[in-house]
């Protein structure tokens, strides 16, 4: 290809007159571009200097600008910030594109022939594009860092190699499509083959890459984090690990639960550790022999205990009339993260409820049966509270006249 593009060129420089026939040997290719090239260096040599000096010229400029930026990244504290994104951009810029970039901008001004002037801008789109794909990578990368910079996820770290190698290899191919296309290679058979096998691979391996995606997912969006309580399905557990295929739980019993990442995603999940206050409810049930002025009282008394305790009160009210006990319910709010501090919050306010409620004469319900007995005439049987009635009968009878 390249012997045809500088025939090609030679050809087109020269007058019609000289044109060969047909220029098929390579070796005449070379004697012909070689001829040009010194024609050219011979008619344009203060040209060519002048661009040389401008070319070296922005070349230092570009380096000196480099250097600069890249100081001012490296110089802003903090890991993953998008200075430090920045950074990693610019230490990746080669200093091969940035003298093709000096060499194309001058190019025009020391008017090569055609097939160097081809040449140059083959090599200057070629460094370009991986330029610009290595550049695209070090920012996507930098930005999958610093979303999961916090706590330093060991996952991620696992991942980071498997994460590369993904995004490297679909920019890379990218880049090669389009440094093709304009070489003006049709690259449609080559994109559809392409898809093709991203669609067979992408099937073949869909249980480990959705297993993957997942861990991605709980890596990013976060919906818990390791050494965090969590409620899944049915049940209660602490995380562990949260590895590339699966995450592992540490039940409240003390049993090591291994859930792959999809599966965990697919159910409700309940994060115990971003509860900033805890809502404790106490179910008070009194004998139904409490009186109603009594009854009308206790829910204030209920209110004040907890404001006592230092607790934010939400309600006390009436509830039912229960099997052996008139039903009430108290709420409240304890505001904060540790369970610890909720359970010893809501003994506190146990005992204070009961120290109260004994104190104002209050009586605790418990469930109750009585059984009573009947003749088969249907009269009570004793033992049953006797009626004041026959025993007045008995006393009048027992009397002399």
């Amino acid at each position: 290809m390249t012997f045809s593009i500088l025939a090609a060129a030679t050809a087109a420089a020269k007058p019609a007159s000289t044109r060969p026939a047909a220029a098929t040997n390579p070796i005449e290719d070379i004697r012909l571009w070689w001829d040009s090239s010194i024609a050219w260096v011979n008619s344009h040599w203060l040209q060519i200097g002048i661009a040389i000096a401008a070319g070296l010229a922005i070349y230092f400029l570009l380096s000196m600008l480099r250097g600069f930026a890249l100081k001012r990244a490296q110089a802003t504290p903090g890991e993953f910030t998008l200075t430090h994104i920045v950074g990693r951009v610019i230490h990746k810029t080669k200093s091969f594109v940035l003298a093709i970039v000096a060499v194309r901008l001058v190019a025009g001004y020391a008017q090569p022939p055609a097939v160097i002037m081809q040449i140059i801008q083959l090599v200057f789109t070629v460094a370009v594009v991986l330029q610009v794909a290595i550049w695209a990578r070090e920012v996507i990368l930098g930005l999958i860092q610093r979303r999961a910079s916090d706590g330093h996820n060991e996952t991620l770290a696992n991942a980071m190699g498997i994460i590369r190698l993904l995004i490297s290899v679909a920019l890379f191919a990218i880049a090669a499509i389009v440094i093709l296309d304009n070489m003006g290679v049709n690259v449609t058979g080559l994109v559809a083959g392409l898809g093709i096998g991203g669609i067979a691979i992408g099937l073949a391996a869909q249980g480990i890459f959705s297993d993957l995606f997942a861990s991605l997912s709980i890596i990013f969006d976060r919906p818990f984090r390791v050494g965090e309580t969590i409620k899944y399905d049915t049940s209660t557990a602490t995380v562990e690990r949260i590895g590339l295929k699966s995450t592992r739980l540490r039940s409240i019993n003390g049993e090591l639960l291994v859930v792959s990442n999809t599966n965990l995603l697919a159910k409700e999940i309940t994060n115990f550790a971003h509860l900033h206050r805890r809502r404790v409810t106490f179910a008070i049930g009194v004998i139904y022999q409490t009186s109603p002025a009594m009854l009308r009282e206790l829910p204030a008394l209920l209110e004040e205990q907890v404001r006592a305790a230092g607790h934010e009160f939400i309600r006390s009210s009436f509830v039912t009339f229960g099997p052996s006990s008139l039903d009430f319910e108290l709420l409240f709010d304890v505001y904060s993260e540790d369970f610890d501090v909720v359970t010893a919050a809501r003994t506190e306010v146990g005992i204070r409820l009961f120290e109260a409620m004994e104190k104002a004469g209050y009586e605790f319900a418990y469930p109750t049966q009585t059984t009573f007995t009947a003749a088969p005439d249907g009269t009570m049987i004793m033992p049953f509270a006797e009626s004041p009635k026959p025993k007045a009968a008995a006393a009048k009878a027992a009397k002399p006249s």
